[in-house]
């Protein structure tokens, strides 16, 4: 009973969008029924005399006027290609178990199975219609037939060879690795039941105009039109709006309707496994966006992209498992077969599926390079931790030459002036008026011209201790947590950052072809992990690879990998957990005590220089 509920409810929302289309058409037709009543009028010499005339010379041309504008309308929004979402095609010969698995699941629940199979580096799934003609092959030379490995981890144009008349099936890549068969089908249940409604023809109609509408209104913002072909966009995009606005609750209302449908037909499929199974999305998705912020994104900035990020959750969540006492009980399931046994070539679709989410999360390119290479797990501390932190520490001293401070301190031997923690460490902690400038000739003879004694600093309150990156009050802002000299530092680094940013090459993101997508142009990253980070993450960042550079080369330390927490540091095979709030109290204070502490019980030499790349 409650499906039928669902699904009457969805029909009478779709009635009601095309109820709505055929208003607007109606008012598009109506100076043309006015013109022909006043022609037909004037025929007939029934409405005649110089007023009627005069009405039909205004209503004429205004219903002309008015059938070319709904034409051309009505033409952009039939002809502008739909959003489609970025996937990975996976055909029928590379995933036959996983075909066969959502058939069978299609014919439990007696609906219509869907066309085609895609993967999207997401935890989520849905169905997504892709009926439209623009969505059929490319010609041979587009640049999305170019492969990884067999596998298109750009756009779906061309993954088919024929238009689908049931929807595809777009499944989260992160639940094939971590959920199990059972779990993954107890999943997919409500998603599949949803093509039943989907057939339907009102609705089908009623998704294809609200589509065409939201296309339409995409095609009208385009930039880098002539004059003429803006003014005429904006007029097409004011009616797509308006149409859109007017419609908008209806079309909710009918998806809401087709999604409580399909869950109430899907309640017979696995119900008491659905339960456990919603545990395991969840589950992934906390992975997932861990693995993505933590471990994936450092290496992205890099110029590195990890090949196999799916395999990277099952790493995250196993370690999580271990960790949290709430997630023993998910360790035991590990021993059931993975849903990515389905697939022919797991290890194929992994890397099809990560180069993906690098493009889409952080705006890489299409394809490998020297500036954009593939990397292992196994390589991942060398080939990122360690050459991220060096090059941090390069730009970090690269600041400090150009605010001109010194390398060497008073006592230290000559042979010491290369890069040095103790450098950045007596920068930051000493007052901005207690080491005035010296010139060349000082600095070579200090003995002449001893440094005048340091004043004592002014006792401080006690404060109680704060945990990193903790909540601040309004009152409490990082800018006013900082001393002079950090913040000039951190300037110079965003500056820095600023400027190697500008001189890397970017995406093209000029010339765009009419009916393509974001993915198409180039215009990436289309959902940005994080937002640009602050200067005092930026100099929190630097201190610390210099902190973690010094530990490498004066106390045989080595760069890691925590699959939750990201790079980390590895003294004596354990990874050193309480250095961040002592980098803070540096920037924050002005105070190394706390770290130069760390670095005494650590055996870190801070006066020894360092390799930096």
């Amino acid at each position: 009973m409650d499906v039928e509920v669902g699904a009457q409810s969805a029909r009478a929302r779709a009635l009601a969008v095309l109820r709505i289309r055929s208003r607007a058409l109606a008012v598009a037709l109506l100076p043309a029924a006015v013109a022909v009543v006043l022609l037909v009028g004037a025929s007939t010499g029934h409405l005649v005399g110089p007023g009627w005339h005069a009405a039909r010379w205004v209503v004429t041309p205004l219903a002309v006027l008015v059938l070319l504008a709904a034409a051309g309308i009505a033409l952009v929004v039939a002809r502008a290609r739909p959003a489609v979402s970025p996937t990975v095609p996976i055909a029928e010969e590379q995933a036959p178990d996983l075909y066969r698995m959502v058939r069978d699941l299609a014919d439990r629940l007696d609906v219509p199975a869907p066309s085609a199979i895609a993967l999207t580096p997401d935890c989520d799934s849905w169905l997504e219609d892709r009926t439209h003609p623009s969505h059929g092959p490319p010609p041979p030379e587009d640049r999305d037939e170019r492969e990884v490995n067999g596998l298109r981890g750009g756009s779906t144009r061309g993954a088919h060879r024929r238009t689908p008349a049931a929807p595809v099936l777009v499944i989260g890549s992160p639940f094939l690795w971590w959920m199990r068969v059972g779990e993954l089908r107890a999943v997919l249940a409500p998603v599949v039941a949803g093509t039943g409604p989907s057939a339907h023809p009102d609705i089908a109609q009623a998704r294809r105009f609200v589509r065409g509408l939201d296309a339409a209104v995409a095609v009208a913002s385009t930039r880098g039109r002539c004059p003429g072909s803006r003014a005429v966009c904006a007029g097409v995009g004011w009616v797509a709006r308006l149409l859109l606005r007017s419609c908008r609750e209806h079309a909710t209302e009918m998806e809401r309707g087709v999604a409580s449908a399909a869950a109430e037909r899907a309640q017979a499929v696995d119900y008491g496994l659905r339960i456990v199974a919603q545990e395991q999305v969840g589950l992934a998705y906390a992975g997932w966006d861990r693995l993505l912020t933590r471990v994936a994104l450092p290496a992205w900035r890099m110029g590195r992209w990890p090949s196999r990020l799916d395999a990277g959750v099952v790493a995250a969540l196993t370690e999580l498992s271990r960790r949290d006492r709430l997630a023993e009980g998910f360790a035991s399931r590990l021993g059931e077969r993975p849903a990515c046994d389905l697939l022919e070539e797991p290890g194929v679709v992994d890397e099809a599926a990560s180069l993906l989410a690098a493009r889409l999360f952080h705006g890489g390119p299409a394809e490998s390079g020297p500036d954009w290479c593939p990397v292992d797990w196994q390589e991942y501390p060398e080939e990122v931790v360690d050459r991220k932190w060096r090059t941090d520490a390069a730009r970090l001293h690269r600041v400090l030459d150009a605010l001109g401070v010194r390398r060497t301190t008073d006592g230290t031997p000559p042979e010491a002036s290369g890069p040095t923690l103790a450098r950045v460490m007596d920068h930051l902690s000493t007052p901005p008026d207690a080491t005035p400038a010296r010139s060349a000739d000082a600095h070579a003879s200090p003995a002449a011209q001893p440094s005048p004694p340091r004043p004592p600093k002014p006792p401080k309150p006690p404060k109680p201790p704060k945990a990193p990156y903790a909540a601040m009050s309004e009152d409490d802002s990082p800018e006013d947590q900082e001393t002079e000299r950090s913040s000039a530092l951190a300037a110079g680094l965003t500056a820095e950052m600023a400027r190697e940013e500008a001189a890397a090459p970017g995406e093209q993101t000029a010339s765009p072809v009419p009916d393509s997508t974001l993915l198409d142009i180039g215009t990436l990253p289309l959902f940005p992990l994080q937002p640009p980070r602050t200067a005092r993450e930026l100099l929190t960042d630097h201190v610390t690879a210099m902190v973690c550079c010094a530990a490498m080369d004066t106390a045989g330390a080595a760069p890691g990998l925590d699959w939750l927490d990201g790079p980390t540091l590895l003294i004596d095979g354990e990874r050193a957990a309480d250095l961040t709030p002592r980098v803070l109290s540096l920037i924050e204070d002005g105070d190394p005590v706390p770290l130069r502490a760390w670095l005494v019980e650590s055996g870190i030499r801070p006066e020894k220089p360092v390799r930096l790349v």
